[in-house]
């Protein structure tokens, strides 16, 4: 049974911790069936070695018949061999049952996080999602090794216990309440355990963020002198992830060392009963050897079922943090009314910025975050009175929304791939389609045209991003493999990509948040032409304060305090408004000095 990856992983089950993990099982239930049942015969077979060895002793060995000694050891070595085969079989349909719970709670959980979309930052933190992704995913497969090797513990045990009722009443009584005195035992320490895992998580989740915080804000922190604050925070958060982690390892070393010690005297107690029952004549030499056999034999289901309790404790603490983050819902669409059928103006009342359609609009003000506000408003990412024409944002579905308003994050995700895919989509071709005319049917031209269409749309979008030397200096192009973040690009060459991407969408209204920030002046200029000449006709809204951008708007809102102060164009609002004069003025100086670093060796755009 294939295990596909890709494949729809179906509805969790969201009731709770032991519920999630009941769910997977169900959702491969052939394979957990065939892994049970492979464990057990795997596990009930070592017991049958003893069985064999105590008839070989008393049948052959003893009495000197050489012929039913030769039976019996060819029987044990027969169940050795087909026993080996089961146990490979068995570890391999394991692995399968683990892999596919893996990828089938990536998927629901990654899925889960494109549903929620804008609203999961707002409902949990990074450190949250990365702690499920890296640990808990990890955890909850390994966890299910109790359908396999767990099952199999207890029918071997159970077998062990009828085999040794043909030996001796008194010894199969001791074995079956043993194991069950056993639970008794270590019962506190796995409550006790699940407690100080849950705890551990929390903490591990907060300085998970706490380092994506400090990777993503570093040079800031650093420039304003907070680097060493945020680093006496983060040192604290460690050291109580440390202790707790101490906490976390001495109840798992606790159960380690009984789920060890405690068997082994349980063991060490049935085969002093059985040699005295044999010193007594009360069983014979070869039943003597079988219990010693089965002694030893159980030490494997007894270690399978404390390693299933253990990880079983484990899997539950992080089956819940992941059912938690399933139960997280989206802020609630209850849109009934169209959008407006043709490109129509855009209103915030909470600010006073009127977008009119096909224009170019751009947002100036001295602080960044009233313009992203405004753009996460009109783009209805957070609740607010604005309107589209004379419709609320708020009635209109949010898919009508999200299919003709973009909004571009100055940090939006970049993720890993091919940068054709990084731009465009995983169909988008990486190499022109050809010529037509030497397809063989209507089918091909077609599929090449939506090809050659496909290209030409995002070279555009390359071209107005002003980011064609970025694919000329990459080693294979468009196929060049991007990191993470774009990691292995610099700050400049990532606004660009960004920019591109959101072009390549060619939106009906496009609103972006400092497209051009880290630029220099000359390839800034350069993107603010392309760009204006690429959206004309198109509306499209800047949150910006660089003259070069500002010039080249249709309409400029001068905000103070969040509300529009002025709006005319950037020549107008530059002979009658100082305050805009003083922050553009202060902006021009800013890029001034970042062009003469730029002449001088300074750091690649």
């Amino acid at each position: 049974m294939r295990i596909d990856a890709y494949a729809d992983p179906g509805t969790p089950d969201r009731r709770g911790g032991w519920r999630y993990l009941a769910w997977l099982v169900r959702r491969q239930w052939p394979r957990c069936l065939a892994g049970a049942v492979l464990a057990s015969v795997w596990m009930v077979l070592l017991a049958a070695t003893p069985y064999l060895m105590a008839r070989a002793v008393d049948h052959g060995l003893e009495p000197g018949d050489l012929g039913a000694l030769a039976g019996w050891t060819g029987a044990m070595v027969a169940v050795g061999g087909v026993n080996a085969w089961l146990g490979m079989m068995r570890h391999r349909t394991m692995t399968k049952v683990r892999m596919d719970a893996n990828f089938r709670t990536v998927k629901v959980v990654v899925a889960h996080a494109t549903r929620l979309g804008a609203a999961l930052r707002a409902q949990v933190g990074t450190g949250e999602v990365v702690t499920i992704g890296v640990g808990d995913v990890q955890t909850i497969s390994g966890s299910l090794t109790a359908v396999g090797p767990g099952v199999g513990a207890v029918v071997a045990y159970a077998t062990v216990g009828g085999l040794m009722l043909s030996v001796s009443t008194r010894l199969a009584l001791v074995v079956l309440l043993g194991v069950p005195l056993l639970a008794v035992a270590l019962g506190p320490l796995m409550g006790r355990l699940q407690g100080s895992e849950t705890e551990y998580r929390e903490r591990q989740s907060v300085l998970t963020a706490r380092i994506g915080d400090l990777a993503g804000g570093l040079r800031i922190l650093n420039g304003l002198g907070g680097k060493g604050l945020v680093a006496d925070a983060f040192r604290r958060d460690s050291g109580r992830l440390r202790e707790q982690g101490y906490r976390v390892g001495a109840v798992t070393s606790w159960i380690q060392a009984l789920g060890m010690g405690l068997p082994m005297l349980f063991l060490a107690l049935v085969t002093w009963m059985g040699a005295r029952l044999a010193a007594q004549d009360q069983i014979s030499v070869g039943e003597l050897v079988s219990v010693y056999g089965y002694v030893v034999a159980l030490g494997w289901p007894v270690a399978f079922l404390i390693e299933m309790g253990h990880q079983l404790s484990r899997g539950v603490v992080a089956a819940r943090r992941v059912v938690a983050f399933l139960r997280l819902e989206p802020a609630p669409d209850e849109g009934t009314r169209e959008a407006p059928a043709e490109p129509s103006a855009l209103y915030d009342p909470a600010s006073g910025v009127r977008v009119l359609p096909g224009r170019l609009t751009a947002l100036a003000t001295s602080r960044p975050s009233d313009a992203t506000d405004i753009l996460d408003r009109l783009g209805r990412y957070t609740p607010s009175d604005a309107t589209w024409g004379d419709v609320p944002l708020a009635d209109i579905p949010l898919p009508q929304i999200r299919a003709r308003i973009l909004v571009a994050e100055a940090e939006a995700d970049l993720f890993a791939g091919p940068l054709s895919n990084v731009i465009g989509d995983e169909e988008t071709p990486v190499r022109g389609a050809g010529n037509c005319a030497t397809s063989h049917n209507a089918a091909a031209d077609a599929e090449q045209r939506t090809g050659a269409d496909e290209w030409a749309k995002l070279t555009a979008a390359i071209h107005t991003a002003a980011a064609e030397d970025i694919v000329r200096a990459l080693p294979d192009g468009l196929e060049t493999p991007i990191e993470a973040q774009a990691r292995n690009l610099s700050g400049g060459q990532r606004q660009r990509i960004r920019l591109a991407r959101a072009l390549h969408t060619d939106p009906e209204v496009l609103l972006a948040a400092e497209p051009t920030s880290a630029l220099d002046a000359h390839t800034e200029a350069t993107v603010a032409d392309r760009l204006r000449r690429a959206r004309k006709g198109r509306t499209t809204v800047l949150a910006a304060t660089s003259p070069l951008l500002l010039d080249r708007a249709d309409v400029v809102h001068h905000l103070v305090d969040g509300k529009v102060a002025a709006t005319g164009t950037h020549r107008e609002l530059l002979d009658t408004e100082p305050g805009y004069r003083a922050l553009v003025a202060r902006d021009a100086e800013a890029e001034a000095a970042a062009g003469q670093a730029a002449e001088e060796g300074g750091p690649a755009r």
